[in-house]
């Protein structure tokens, strides 16, 4: 009953936050949440009325211990910034970054569009971060205070790694090393981000042999651990079935651990909002709703060609169980929400376990 009226209570506020830029009232929100979670009663209240905790929820994969399998995608917390928050709020692992080697602005503001006819974002962020160096002591200090010794204390944490802006392809590989290195003993898995639309040339490198360098040589780096950390792979839903094939095929071939399907989409078709208000949002990387189907069809596609051999992250237009629940029937092993949470609230975790 509480968790109910907290999901209206979200959407009566959800329409006043919509009132405001995108971006800024994101980082309100989270200042705001992070300030009520210092408060310690305000954090067991807000903690018990989204958190479930039950063992039936627990996923073991990539060798890794997950509390729940429902995870946050990356781009919502960059810079690891809210991870004592977003573990309050019940989710089952976070993804941080994209991380670059380098602290880097973004592009240029406004590049994060509402379209809620859509249920949908469109972001063209770039990826703004602080750099690997001040991420990696930030996730330090976390670690040092969140030593693992009960379920509560479980949050997995994936590294999203890419390149800088300034750093040509040919050179990509060394950016993806210098992150992978710099957040090898802060994070519990790795993806690798050559997916997103929103730096230039970036896509170039799913071509095969591109991809093929970056990935056997942290591959590389990563056999020479004592403990090598799972080490995944973010792709775009545009890709071809012969782009996919090539994915799968370097996947066996490097050993990839897993996917993670999908990024968001360059495509804009089937949108219910104007073409107008479209085209003059411009470029950008769409996610929500308008992804779900698309999303289904790439997870499910990679699951059956492979049968079921490469374990699949599952992401785009997850906004209920019901989402969910197709996601894991197309093959899925755990699914990732970001535009479902700013639309159905901090409440999602809890709605999508209990129905499962």
């Amino acid at each position: 009953m509480c968790s109910i009226f907290a999901a209206l209570m979200y959407k009566f506020f959800r329409n006043i936050l919509f009132l405001f830029p995108t971006e800024s009232i994101h980082y309100f929100s989270m200042n705001a949440l992070k300030l009520a979670c210092k408060i310690g009663f305000l954090k067991k209240l807000i903690a018990s009325q989204f958190t479930v905790r039950n063992a039936r929820f627990e996923k073991e994969i990539f060798g890794l211990h997950f509390k729940n399998t429902v995870g946050l995608g990356a781009g919502f917390d960059k810079n690891a910034l809210y991870l004592n928050e977003l573990e309050t709020l019940g989710f089952g692992f976070v993804e941080i970054g994209t991380v670059t080697p380098l602290p880097q602005a973004g592009n240029d503001k406004p590049r994060l569009f509402r379209l809620p006819k859509d249920q949908a974002l469109i972001n063209r962020m770039g990826f703004n971060n602080d750099g690997v160096k001040v991420i990696a002591e930030r996730l330090r200090k976390w670690n040092n205070n969140h030593q693992p010794s009960t379920i509560d204390h479980c949050l997995i944490i994936g590294g999203n790694i890419g390149k800088n802006k300034i750093t040509p392809n040919e050179d990509a590989w060394k950016d993806y090393e210098i992150c992978f290195r710099e957040l090898f003993d802060c994070v519990d898995y790795f993806v690798v981000n050559v997916s997103s639309p929103n730096t230039p040339g970036l896509r170039e490198l799913q071509e095969k042999d591109a991809l093929r360098k970056i990935l056997s040589h942290l591959q590389n780096i990563n056999k020479e651990q004592k403990k090598p950390k799972p080490l995944l792979l973010k792709i775009a839903p545009d890709l071809s079935v012969s782009q996919i094939d090539d994915v799968i095929s370097l996947a066996e071939e490097i050993k990839l651990d897993g996917l993670v399907a999908t990024n968001t989409t360059i495509s804009r078709e089937f949108l219910i909002t104007s073409k107008e208000q479209i085209q003059n949002i411009g470029m950008g990387g769409l996610s929500g709703l308008p992804l779900k189907q698309k999303s289904v069809e790439v997870v499910k596609y990679i699951h059956e060609k492979t049968n079921g051999s490469i374990p699949i992250i599952a992401s785009g237009g997850i906004f209920n169980v019901d989402d969910a629940k197709e996601k894991l029937q197309a093959g899925a092993s755990l699914i990732q929400v970001w535009t479902g949470f700013i639309y159905e609230g901090p409440s999602i975790v809890k709605k999508i376990l209990s129905g499962l």
